[in-house]
């Protein structure tokens, strides 16, 4: 008697499901992610840089770029729920007398690029376009008669007593542009600092820099 076959069928998978989950990972990925805003000038970053590794949160920024402009950011620290970046633009606004908005405060939350503007024009800054905000980033002024560096120090340290500072210079950056911020940073009593540039090689003496 001969045997009986069974026929035979190939194994079919059912890709569907598969598909269908990442697509629902990718749409929800595109509706919460940030697009990160261009920083405002250019630095030409050294190849060799400190091994002490960036923080990824509770940083503040001093970006100096090679025509000696600083700009300053800030993150919302390790929650975004804190809200670190709209409270220090507040308690900027009450030290110089200037009332922003609820838009404005969410602006600048949501703001993740350094800023150089003065505080007086950091109202219109904020309501520009983004093409319009490039001619207005002259540097955060660092003079003595308006320090507002000092001040962007003191409440973002204020605001978030964790914060660390960061230094990023550019190739060409002079050093007494450099200098002039870590004098501002140790007014401030900030003695530890992330230094990111071609002068990390230079041993910088801090009695000479306290002078």
């Amino acid at each position: 008697m001969p045997k009986i076959k069974l026929p035979t069928k190939s194994p079919k998978i059912d890709m569907t499901p598969m598909v269908d989950t990442f697509a629902v990972i990718l749409v929800f990925l595109l509706l919460t992610s940030q697009m990160r805003q261009p920083e405002p000038t250019n630095v030409d970053m050294p190849f060799s840089i400190s091994e002490t590794p960036i923080p990824d949160f509770n940083s503040m920024t001093f970006l100096i770029s090679n025509d000696n402009r600083v700009f300053f950011n800030v993150d919302n620290g390790s929650d975004t729920l804190l809200k670190f970046r709209r409270k220090i633009l507040e308690e900027m606004g009450n030290h110089y007398e200037i009332q922003f908005t609820n838009a404005e405060l969410a602006m600048f939350e949501k703001y993740n690029s350094a800023i150089g503007v003065p505080m007086q024009q950091i109202k219109e800054y904020l309501n520009s376009e983004m093409s319009a905000r490039k001619n207005m980033e002259t540097g955060i002024p660092m003079d003595s008669t308006d320090n507002q560096l000092a001040m962007w120090i003191l409440y973002s340290r204020k605001v978030n007593p964790a914060v660390r500072a960061t230094i990023k210079g550019d190739a060409a950056t002079e050093f007494p542009t450099v200098k002039k911020v870590l004098n501002i940073l140790q007014d401030k009593n900030v003695h530890r600092f992330n230094l990111v540039t071609s002068l990390e090689a230079v041993r910088i003496n801090l009695d000479e820099i306290q002078q």
